[in-house]
């Protein structure tokens, strides 16, 4: 089977040139004339030091579009989020139009195989999400989806990435809480990769803090994204402005909320240390006007996230997108349309990591170990749509076409055995049998043979990546890592 990854997008552009130099222009004069809320005392003094108009009583920055361009222009335009494989095949580069799609956080609840309950979930979930993600060959990377209920919050981050470390090679990212855990997670992964130096070098973890819309960095997630920023730690700072609820209704007024406050992110990582890896993200959707909630699976989530992937590229800024979740509580047809039309429109749109691509029902609040199989085939079948039709001598195949005739046929033609790999997607769960021997084998929908796969998985081996040696080190060097 063909592995699609890192695959350029770009078909899709819901914005045309002008709409995003209106978006732009907008955003440049929001900060100038609104400016944006920063709560902590440090951060404000790094805006003020930069050049910023600052007023220490209402905690207001306002900042001059160029201070604003100069900024963001200090942040890399290609961040590598690595894996732990041989060579560089888990390696995935973050910038430009190259599409990787993976998995998304922080779940406080699972559904597991072939169940539609939900219970709360632990830390041995971390550690199966990470075993099924690591043979999925689809998902790209792993981003922490579920939150560990029965740790005490202090040992949380810790020990997401350390469990998740263990049990899968691909890159991981996560959500951080603590200052202390941020701590205790980069120590943990520089003892791993060898020295502070070589995790620099090859970061196979990175870090998601947040913005909180509209228009306010907190004191919090400020104080996080500074350590994470000048640890060297790639980071992302994501917004997630709801239409009609915490941004304007309508898509384009979220797209300037969304722009000002996930490129306030990217700016307080640049004034903590210039040059530092860093995200533009995006989880921007629409809120349900009858309840106020956030919904997962609308089909303008797909569409704004599309649009910021165009923003992201006239930036020039790596991307952090959404799409794949689903407001269903079940594995059923919804979940399936929800997940496949946003997938389809920010990976088409050159989205570059497109988490939550893989496993998310419930307005993000339950992750399923089946859909972790039935997204890994839409992911299959997205990335063969942004791989789009190859035209040249060979596939226009005339001499073929010519040899064959008026009523040939090409099935045992050796340009097919050159091309049948390379041109379909081979799917692993879709049924494609007659009636009479699917019934054979048992009549199972695609639920029923995604819970039997992941029960495959889950009940097979695991295999750790991290030796017993180091796990002895890191259980010596910080107390509260718990690696089985």
């Amino acid at each position: 089977m063909k592995l699609r990854r890192g695959l350029p997008g770009g078909q899709y552009k819901p914005l045309t040139d002008d709409k995003i130099a209106k978006i732009h222009q907008t955003v440049l004069r929001v900060f100038e004339e609104v400016g944006i809320e920063v709560r902590l005392t440090e951060a404000r003094e790094l805006f003020r030091q930069a050049g910023a108009t600052v007023d220490d009583t209402k905690c207001i920055v306002k900042m001059s579009p160029s201070l604003v361009e100069e900024l963001i222009g200090q942040a890399p335009s290609i961040v590598t989020l690595c894996g732990r494989g041989e060579n560089d095949e888990l390696d995935c580069e973050i910038g430009g139009n190259k599409v990787y799609m993976g998995t998304g956080g922080t779940a406080l609840n699972v559904q597991d195989p072939g169940s539609n309950d939900s219970r709360r979930a632990t830390l041995d979930d971390i550690k199966n999400m990470a075993r099924l993600v690591d043979v999925l060959d689809n998902i790209h990377f792993y981003m922490l989806n579920v939150y560990p209920n029965e740790l005490p919050g202090e040992n949380v981050d810790v020990n997401r990435f350390g469990t998740a470390l263990n049990y899968t090679r691909k890159h991981i990212m996560g959500g951080v809480y603590t200052i202390e855990g941020v701590r205790n997670v980069i120590k943990m992964a520089e003892y791993i990769a060898g020295s502070p130096e070589k995790l620099k070098e090859r970061p196979f973890i990175s870090m998601v803090t947040c913005v909180v819309s509209p228009l306010r960095l907190d004191e919090h997630y400020s104080q996080l994204t500074i350590e994470v920023a000048r640890n060297g730690v790639p980071v992302v700072v994501p917004a997630e402005p709801l239409c009609g609820a915490t941004s304007p209704i309508t898509l384009a007024g979220n797209l300037v909320v969304l722009n000002v406050d996930t490129l306030a992110g990217v700016m307080l990582a640049q004034l903590a240390n210039p040059g530092a890896p860093t995200l533009y993200g995006s989880v921007a959707s629409i809120a349900d006007l009858r309840t106020l909630k956030y919904l997962s699976g609308a089909v303008e989530m797909g569409l704004l996230n599309a649009a910021a992937a165009q923003m992201a590229q006239f930036y020039k800024l790596p991307y952090y997108a959404t799409a794949g979740m689903s407001d269903s509580k079940v594995n059923d047809a919804q979940a399936g349309y929800e997940s496949a039309i946003t997938n389809l429109l920010v990976a088409l749109a050159g989205g570059n990591f497109i988490h939550d691509a893989a496993g998310f029902l419930e307005f993000c609040m339950t992750a399923s170990y089946d859909k972790l199989v039935i997204d890994n085939e839409i992911i299959g079948m997205v990335m063969r749509a942004v791989e789009g039709i190859q035209v040249d001598d060979e596939t226009l195949a005339f001499d073929l076409i010519k040899k064959s005739g008026p009523g040939g046929h090409y099935v045992s033609s050796r340009h097919t055995r050159h091309f049948m790999r390379t041109e379909q997607y081979f799917t692993q769960l879709s049924d494609k049998e007659d009636r009479p021997q699917w019934e054979d084998e048992g009549a199972k929908d695609t639920r029923a043979r995604a819970a039997e796969k992941a029960r495959n998985v889950l009940n097979s081996q695991p295999r750790s990546f991290i030796p017993e040696e180091m796990k002895e080190l890191l259980r010596k060097e910080i107390p509260e890592v718990l690696l089985s």
